[in-house]
């Protein structure tokens, strides 16, 4: 056996010709060789503790050869014989060379029998067929690959030094400089590069190879003299060396690189996923809460009594103060949540975020419309309820008093107009009932009036729909029953009457002049006295003063009649002395009137004090009303002024230039701070408003501010601050992701300052026009129709300030895009169109090793292994390029 020769299946080896011109070694090459690939083999058997001294002579027994092996791919080779005899060694080199051809490679001339005989060529053959195979043949750049792939990597690489030109692995780097360029290329700390001469190999060789063996752990496989003072520098040896420089530099850094890439991009990807899912569940919890409030705020069905629709007004009162603040505050942080969201989402080259279906903020903010606009019907519908409810009870407490009124007088006359006592009476007797009779019919006239009364305030309360209208109706309709009963009944006793009036003469004109003015005068009393103890309702001081003014007026005429009392007094007196005097045998009787004098006087003394007593309670209960008025207007007329400068003050600030935006941004937190410390005084003014409206005030006229002006005020106010901190905070994150200066940023605000003419926070488009211009934009209008679709996608025919300091700083931005993140996982699989489990958990840190086993499809092409992953989907679905 005189040479040795091995053929891969892959390409990369040399063509047979070629080993046929290495038939007989040069002795220089193999010297080379020799050192080469003894260092490369200790480099890799030291990893076991153990090396060799003689290449040809400690691979014999075969056992270290094994060793070597197994350090080199990983794997473990089969038992090996510890026998001393030569089938022991033949046994053992045999399971090396199969493990060998068990890679792909096929062995030709090589045999364990010149191996174990020491063979020094098939020995180096076989270590070189190794190197191809564990250290050359992966090597892939641009792709090319093997030998090919090292020589364009070190092309690569020495391509910015001009006096070194790889062109081979022999007399391309007997100058030492290619050596130095890889090293210095990559760690140019520890080669001063500008003190290297060409003219010197020898040192700058000998700089390079001690240079590798003590930083970058790359034994000393060469010597400078073999190499200085051999024409052709052994191929092999050269090659074996340099891809140890490829494996130092090149495999690390490709995985630290594409390792911190993903990293990055999926530390990015789960803190927005992490937003969008705390977006959701806070605006789902929101629509919820305004769903269930919405009906009861739209139910309209009314209460029968005025406690149970007070009742109504104070859960509506708690709604207000308790319940609906807190979710102001979450519609607000939802819209700030939403804001920054998209925000950090532009930054980093992702698609804009949208929501589900319905859960959108333009779908909360109609929502909140809805829901508003039921809480303003809801509160009117209450109070209107309420002056119903009061209406009608008072007129049911008015028909009440007059219906009692009219029972009482009605008491006993029916059974009095039946009475047959004219048939035993006598002359004088008779006269006296009929004229008795003619009393009743103008006292029943009188009564009349009171009638109709009742049955009109019967059908108010009907057409108003109160809720005790069956009794009501019951008790009027046996009223009118009973009045027209009680005029059938007159009817005919008066009929009666006058046919027995021809047989009596007798009657005391004394007794017909007390009843006929007595009577009158007694129902003038009576009306007075349902008059005055009537019921009335009074809202302002004004009203109650009236009244009383009329009430004076009243007690003026009493004079007068005080006269006419004492006169039909006067003729009961009359009456009295004439019996007394002529023992009349009707002592103390009328027979024409029930009325007495005591009833008469009893009536009179009883006629002004109560109304007195009830007009001073209302008046002092008015003029307590009109101190509320005046303590509520006093807070509000101060309070309503102060919040609409607070507003006008937060949006000069957002549109001045005073400091850093971190100055802005202070700024407005010490002025949220000293709004939110003024919500005791809103607390205090809601205070007031409870006591005017459990007085039922309805109206103010010391003040144009009612306490839903203050309340909707404060509520846009704390909205405006929020929102206004979430703007800067925004600038702020776009300013530091872009690397924007804070000169850059404030000759951005100074000229969107300037062309946004309306002072609104916003340019028109005629206006950014002209800011593009004057900052050196010259374009069509196909270039500003582009703009325009990039700072207002939802063409609104506005730009904020955000979308074009977006604008101004979108082109210089650094960012990620899924060609690099793809490329990237191409690193980690080793070149291959898909990645394992395995090298995911490898590469990646664990929560984002998993996080991507999570939500890579299977891959499915020609090439797929066994639980292969689709990097690639998975890469442009980071993106939005696909669904993830």
């Amino acid at each position: 056996m005189d040479h040795y020769d091995s053929q891969q299946t892959n390409d990369y080896m040399q063509p047979e010709e070629d080993w046929d011109r290495d038939l007989l070694l040069d002795p220089a090459w193999e010297k080379q060789q020799r050192k080469t690939f003894t260092a490369w083999c200790n480099s890799h058997l030291r990893k076991a503790g153990t090396q060799i001294e003689n290449i040809e002579e400690d691979f014999r027994d075969g056992l270290k050869l094994m060793l070597l092996l197994e350090v080199i791919s990983g794997e473990r080779l089969a038992k090996p014989e510890r026998g001393k005899m030569r089938v022991h060694k033949i046994s053992n080199v045999n399971k090396a060379l199969d493990f060998i051809a068990s890679k792909g490679v096929k062995l030709v001339s090589i045999g364990a029998e010149e191996i174990v005989d020491g063979n020094v060529k098939m020995t180096l053959g076989m270590i070189w067929t190794i190197i191809l195979r564990f250290a050359i043949q992966d090597i892939s750049v641009e792709e090319t690959s093997a030998k090919e792939g090292l020589l364009l990597w070190c092309q690569r690489k020495t391509a910015p030094y001009k006096n070194v030109n790889i062109q081979n692995f022999h007399i391309s780097w007997k100058d030492g400089l290619g050596f130095c360029a890889l090293i210095h290329r990559h760690r140019p700390e520890l080669i001063d590069y500008g003190k290297l001469r060409k003219d010197d190999p020898l040192t700058n060789l000998n700089t390079a190879f001690d240079v590798a063996e003590k930083y970058l752990d790359i034994p000393k496989m060469l010597d400078a003299e073999d190499i200085v003072g051999t024409a052709r520098p052994d191929e092999k040896a050269i090659m074996t060396y340099v891809s140890s420089f490829y494996h130092a530099f090149s495999g690390a850094q490709k995985a630290e690189t594409a390792a911190n890439r993903i990293c990055k991009v999926l530390a990015v990807n789960q803190e927005n996923e992490r937003l969008m899912e705390d977006y959701e569940k806070l605006a789902s919890d929101l629509l919820e809460w305004i769903r269930r409030t919405i009906p009861w705020l739209e139910n309209r069905l009314p209460e029968n009594t005025m406690h149970a629709m007070q009742q109504k007004l104070e859960d509506f009162r708690d709604y207000r103060r308790l319940h609906k603040p807190p979710k102001v505050q979450e519609k607000c942080q939802l819209e700030i949540n939403f804001n920054t969201l998209q925000t950090k989402l532009r930054l980093s080259n992702r698609p804009a975020f949208t929501p589900s279906e319905g859960r959108m903020v333009s779908d909360i903010n109609n929502a909140w419309g809805c829901l508003e606009q039921a809480e303003k019907g809801y509160e009117e519908w209450l109070l209107n309820e309420i002056r119903r409810l009061e209406r009608l009870d008072h007129l049911a407490e008015k028909f009440r008093q007059k219906a009692s009124i009219h029972e009482a007088w009605t008491d006993g006359k029916e059974a009095m107009l039946r009475h047959k006592d004219y048939e035993t009476a006598t002359l004088s007797e008779i006269k006296a009932l009929l004229k008795k009779h003619e009393a009743f019919e103008s006292d029943l006239a009188a009564h009349q009036d009171r009638v109709e009364q009742i049955a009109a305030i019967a059908q108010e309360l009907n057409e108003l729909d109160y809720y005790d209208s069956p009794s009501v109706n019951a008790r009027c309709q046996r009223i009118c029953d009973q009045w027209d009963n009680l005029g059938a009944l007159t009817q005919k006793r008066r009929e009666a009457l006058e046919r027995t009036e021809k047989l009596l003469e007798t009657i005391d004109q004394l007794y017909l002049e007390y009843a006929k003015r007595a009577a009158p005068f007694n129902n003038w009393m009576e009306g007075a006295m349902e008059d005055l103890q009537d019921t009335f309702i009074v809202h302002t001081i004004e009203e109650i003063q009236g009244l009383t003014t009329a009430h004076e007026q009243f007690k003026a005429t009493l004079p007068d009649a005080d006269k006419e009392r004492l006169a039909i007094l006067g003729i009961h007196n009359e009456v009295s002395k004439i019996v007394q005097t002529y023992h009349v045998n009707m002592a103390g009787t009328n027979p024409y009137t029930t009325i007495t004098p005591q009833e008469i006087n009893g009536k009179w003394d009883h006629l002004v004090p109560r109304r007195d007593q009830a007009l001073m309670e209302e008046h002092a209960r008015q003029q307590h009303n009109e101190r509320l008025r005046k303590q509520f207007a006093a807070q509000a007329n101060v309070i309503g002024p102060w919040i609409q400068t607070k507003m006008e003050e937060i949006g000069r600030i957002s549109i001045e230039m005073h400091g850093t935006l971190e100055d802005q941004l202070s700024h407005l937190r010490q002025y949220e701070k000293s709004i939110v410390n003024y919500k005791p005084k809103i607390d205090q003014l809601e205070g007031d408003h409870q006591l005017i409206q459990e007085a039922l005030i309805f109206d103010n006229k010391h003040t144009n501010y009612t306490m839903e002006h203050i309340r909707v005020g404060w509520e846009q106010l704390l909205t405006t601050i929020a929102r206004t901190i979430n703007e800067v905070e925004n600038q702020i994150l776009t300013r530091d992701a872009k690397g924007i200066s804070q000169e850059q940023m404030n000759e951005f605000r100074a000229s969107f300052n300037h062309f946004d003419r309306k002072k609104t926070g916003m340019m028109d488009t005629d206006d950014f026009r002209a800011c593009l211009i004057s900052m050196g934009y010259n374009m069509g209008e196909a270039e500003f129709a582009r703009i325009m679709s990039i700072v207002d996608p939802n063409r609104l025919g506005v730009v904020t300030f955000q979308a074009f300091i977006d604008f101004m700083s979108r082109e210089t931005a650094d960012t990620d895009t899924a060609d690099q993140v793809m490329a990237s996982f191409k690193i980690l699989a080793g070149d291959k169109n898909y990645i394992t489990v395995d090298e995911l958990r490898r590469e990646l840190p664990p929560d984002q090793a998993e996080y991507c086993i999570a939500r890579m499809a299977p891959y499915t092409g020609p090439d797929a292994v066994p639980g292969a992953l689709d990097y690639m989907s998975f890469s442009t679905a980071l993106y939005g390029e696909s669904d993830l």
